[in-house]
C-alpha cells in the first residue's frame, strides 16, 4: 500500500501558501517579548578552550543517518572531518564559546508539518504538528555547552534532586522507581498514600530567556555560558515545509528549541523551583512531568494536602 500524501492545511481564513505559513507560525510558535541581545561582543575569561575530545564526545551521540537541518549537512560529514581534520570544528565553535555567541546564521531551523492521522477535518492548525530539524553544526556545539552546564548545574545545585530528567545516568525507569520506593516507604506504618500526576503545559515553548539568564548568571554560572545561552535562544528563525508552503524564513520566538540537545537541561533548571516540600509526601519529576504524593491516615486529608499543593 503506497503512502498516504501530507495534506495541504485548508484554514478558513488564509487563502495563499503565505497566509497558511503565517497562521501555522502564529499557532506553534505565539510571539513574546524579545530578550535583550548584546550588540558588543567581547572575548571572556574562564572560558575553557573547546577539546577535541568534547567535540568526539558530542558526535557519538548521534547516528550519521539522522536528518539534518536547514545547513543540509549530515553528521556522517562531521563526523569524518573531525577524523580527518581535528582542528576545523575546534577553530570554528571555539570562539563561539569564548565570545558567548550563537550566531544567527546557525540559528535557522525546518519545521516540517505534519497532519495528525485520524483528524475529522484539517481547517486548524492543531490538527497539525511540526517537527523542527535543527542545523547539525550548531547541534555539536549545543551538545558540548549541555555537557558543560551539566557539571555546573550539579555542583551549583542548580537542578532539584528529586528531577530525573535530562541528566546523565538518569532515566524514566528512575523516576518509576524512586516513586514506588517512596509509596512504599510511606505505607510501612499504614498510612494512606495518594498521587497526583502533572504535566506541564507547552513547558519547553514558555521558558523565558531573560529570567533563565538572570538566574543562571546569580547562580555563579560561568559568564560567557550565560551569554551563551541568551545568545542561543533569542533571534531565531524558522522554515515551515508542507506542500506548497513559501518556503520562507520567518521569525520565531521558541522559549527552548524543540530538538535541541541542551533544551531539556535548560527547561529543567527553569522547574527546579517547582518542586515543594509536601509533610510526608513527596514531589518527583521526570523532566516536565510531575508527581506529587501525600500520606496520611485518610484519603480525604490527601486530597487537601494535594490541593493546597497544586494552587
Amino acid at each position: 500500500m503506497g503512502r498516504v500524501a501530507p495534506r495541504f492545511p485548508n484554514l478558513p481564513d488564509a487563502t495563499s501558501p503565505e497566509e497558511v505559513n503565517q497562521a501555522l507560525l502564529c499557532h506553534f510558535f505565539p510571539p513574546k517579548p524579545l530578550p535583550i541581545v548584546p550588540s558588543i561582543l567581547r572575548p571572556y575569561r574562564g572560558c575553557d578552550p573547546l577539546l577535541p575530545g568534547e567535540i568526539t564526545a558530542a558526535l557519538r551521540k548521534w547516528s550519521s543517518s539522522s536528518a539534518p537541518g536547514a545547513d543540509t549537512i549530515p553528521y556522517s560529514v562531521w563526523k569524518r572531518v573531525h577524523l580527518t581534520a581535528p582542528r576545523l570544528l575546534m577553530d570554528l565553535l571555539g570562539p563561539l564559546l569564548k565570545l558567548g555567541y550563537h550566531p544567527v546564521s546557525m540559528k535557522k531551523a525546518n519545521g516540517i508539518v505534519l497532519d495528525k492521522p485520524g483528524k475529522p477535518s484539517y481547517d486548524s492548525p492543531a490538527s497539525f504538528r511540526v517537527i523542527v530539524l535543527l542545523q547539525t553544526v550548531s547541534k555539536i556545539l549545543e551538545r558540548v555547552v549541555a555537557s558543560r552546564l551539566s557539571l555546573t548545574a550539579r555542583t551549583l545545585k542548580l537542578v532539584h534532586s528529586n528531577q530525573c530528567g535530562s541528566l546523565p545516568a538518569l532515566s524514566s525507569f528512575d523516576a518509576a522507581i524512586s516513586l514506588v520506593d517512596s509509596v512504599r516507604t510511606l505505607q510501612r506504618p499504614g498510612l494512606k498514600v495518594s498521587t497526583l500526576f502533572l504535566d506541564i503545559k507547552r513547558g519547553f515553548d514558555n521558558v523565558n530567556a531573560s529570567t533563565l539568564c538572570s538566574s543562571l548568571k546569580k547562580a555563579g554560572v560561568p559568564h560567557y555560558m550565560v551569554s551563551w545561552i541568551g545568545s542561543f535562544l533569542s533571534q531565531r528563525t524558522c522554515r515551515l515545509l508542507f506542500q506548497g508552503s513559501p518556503k520562507t524564513f520567518s521569525p520565531v520566538q521558541v522559549g527552548t528549541p524543540q530538538g535541541s540537545p541542551i533544551s531539556p537541561l535548560l527547561f529543567v533548571i527553569c522547574v527546579a523551583s517547582l518542586h515543594i516540600q509536601i509533610p510526608r509526601g513527596l514531589s518527583l519529576s521526570y523532566v516536565d512531568d510531575f508527581a506529587l504524593s501525600a500520606a496520611s491516615t485518610s484519603y480525604r486529608t490527601n486530597i487537601r494536602t494535594l490541593q493546597r499543593a497544586f494552587g
